[in-house]
């Protein structure tokens, strides 16, 4: 007999477990509300990370370059200027995906355009196969710019850069400077007024998809265009100079050559030359000796150009006037175990020949007349201490002697320029203060508009005089110890000076020749000074190697200037008014 079958109603009863059901939907249910709350959690209440997450993902922002301010002349001619260049960059992580050994020709063509070890450039892709920025090149001209576009290397782009370009070259190079590759001033004017050359640059906000095509503009912020600067120096008078400077660094010869001219009437800088120079445009000559500004860097005994304000300050002091006569005996002073020397014997001599013969001791004696402490005083009055106003980065303010004790042999020496150190612009201050009657201005590397105001240090009758005596030294029949410095037509006032170079110890075989002067001294309107740094040879003297140099260009700026000439038969007369 068989067995009854189980029915299929209670075999699907036995397969139901109500306890196991619960928990499984009921852990469902839990974890749904946990994803229903994490996802109110993230999107509700704390979504910033999420949106970050995305736009990191997303959004990029492109740097618009913003061009560098002009710089000009007085007159608008350009001295440096902002040309678009651009840089050549790479993706390496695009260019490893892609594979190099595909396209090893074209690579090739690449490296030997931008002048880059072949090797070396793929090692430098190959290193860094995550990164996805890379600098191959920065600043290539249009046309290689193009020549690396049209290789259509994958990971290759270009970017917009400026390059500073200066047309003037070595002409204006020590006053103008330069800027680094990142368009940062790193020399003269350039790096003095980098704040205002300086622009702000743009951005550009958009975002991407996954294959880099633009999808949505987010933001634009404009560039705002560095500020032009219009300098005060005149390029024309400027070419001259440099033009001058480097010829005598040949002919004399000389170690450098060094000039400054001054508009005496607003302290304005018309030229500021060093020799020698250097090409801004080629970064490949940029040496330390060449880049040097010398004329606001190298502090140098004056010697005899600083005699005509020892003179002024004895007039000053009420020491001495136009008649006082000095007994220089034979050119020798005795002064303790030390003595004093005249290169020519100059005998009984009022003031006017003590500065035509360039006589040390007569201005010895005069010093040892006076209160140190009051010709240190007028030294500094009228410029040949501190700032000279022109806030040059690099400029020094030379040695100016400051001490309680003096010896009578070291105020003698102090007269005729030994014991103190001042740079070619602070010299050049000192007679664009005698050049404006004895009112000191500072002086100014930017175009000024309007009159510049000054302090006066002197009174106006005793300079005037002083300019009288100054004018004289130029007068060969006169015997004038500067009439080398004489301007055809012209009524030049100049004092030449020579002093022996310093060296550790004492002095040593070098010597360095000064002239510096006015035209036309009846009517100051120019200030110059020449340094002639070591020239070799027997002629050393200023007279001799400093005067024809301060000659050549006091004449060309005179007449770039259009200043009219002097009437040289009504003799020399200052002007009062």
């Amino acid at each position: 007999m068989s067995e009854p079958r189980p029915s299929r109603k209670s075999s699907s009863t036995q397969h139901f477990i109500r306890w196991r059901f619960i928990v499984v939907c009921t852990g469902m249910c839990l974890a749904l509300g946990v994803l229903i709350a994490r996802a109110a959690y993230i999107q509700v209440i704390e979504p910033g990370r999420l949106r970050y997450e995305g736009d990191r993902r997303s959004i990029r922002t492109t740097t618009l370059e913003s061009a560098r301010g002009i710089i000009t002349d007085r007159n608008g001619e350009q001295l440096a200027i902002s040309v678009p260049v651009q840089a050549v960059t790479a993706d390496p992580k695009v260019i490893l995906d892609a594979g190099i050994e595909k396209n090893i020709d074209y690579w090739y063509a690449l490296a030997d355009v931008l002048a880059l070890d072949r090797q070396h450039m793929l090692d430098r892709i190959q290193a860094n196969p995550e990164r996805r920025f890379l600098y191959l090149q920065r600043q290539v001209s249009p046309a290689m710019a193009n020549y690396v576009k049209n290789l259509e290397l994958p990971g290759i782009s270009l970017r917009a850069e400026s390059r500073r370009y200066y047309p003037a070259g070595e002409v204006s190079a020590h006053i103008v400077g330069v800027t680094g590759i990142d368009a940062r001033g790193l020399e003269g004017v350039e790096r003095t007024y980098d704040g205002w050359l300086t622009g702000m640059p743009g951005a550009r906000t958009v975002r991407k998809d996954r294959y880099g095509r633009v999808v949505e503009n987010l933001e634009v912020k404009e560039r705002e265009p560095g500020k032009p600067l219009q300098l005060s120096i005149d390029q024309r008078i400027q070419a001259v100079a440099y033009r001058a400077a480097k010829q005598a660094t040949v002919d004399v010869p000389a170690t450098s050559v060094s000039i400054v001219m001054a508009d005496v009437t607003t302290g304005e800088i018309l030229a500021m030359v060093n020799s020698p120079s250097y090409n801004p445009n080629n970064r490949a000559g940029w040496e330390t000796f060449r880049m040097r500004n010398r004329t606001i860097t190298d502090a140098l005994e004056p010697g005899s150009s600083i005699k005509p304000f020892v003179v002024l300050a004895a007039m000053e002091q009420g020491v001495a006037d136009e008649n006082t006569v000095i007994d220089t005996g034979n050119g020798i002073m005795q002064i303790g175990g030390s003595r004093v020397r005249d290169v020519s014997r100059t005998g009984r001599a009022d003031l006017r020949r003590i500065l035509q013969k360039s006589s040390n001791v007569g201005v010895s004696k005069l010093s040892l007349q006076m209160p140190i402490q009051e010709l240190l005083a007028f030294y500094s009055n009228v410029g040949l201490e501190g700032s000279s106003g022109l806030s040059l980065v690099g400029e020094t303010q030379g040695i100016f002697p400051h001490r309680n004790r003096w010896s009578d042999f070291e105020r003698a020496t102090i007269s005729f320029g030994y014991g103190l150190s001042v740079t070619p612009v602070q010299l050049l201050r000192s007679y664009v203060t005698l050049g404006g009657v004895g009112v000191a201005r500072p002086l100014s590397i930017v175009k000024l508009e309007g009159e510049v105001p000054g302090v006066r240090v002197a009174s106006e009758e005793n300079t005037r005089k002083l300019l009288s005596m100054l004018g004289s030294v130029t007068i060969k029949e006169e015997g004038g110890s500067a009439w080398r410095a004489a301007v055809p037509g012209y009524q030049v006032g100049a004092k030449t000076g020579t002093a022996v170079k310093a060296v550790s110890g004492g002095y040593g075989d070098d010597y360095v020749a000064f002239t510096a002067g006015l035209a036309p001294i009846t009517d100051p309107k120019l200030a110059l000074v020449v340094v002639v740094n070591e020239p070799q040879g027997d002629q050393y003297y200023g007279g001799a190697v400093a005067a024809p140099i301060f000659a050549e260009v006091m004449k060309s700026a005179l007449q770039i200037l259009n200043v009219p000439p002097d009437d040289l038969d009504g003799g020399l007369q200052i002007v009062t008014n």
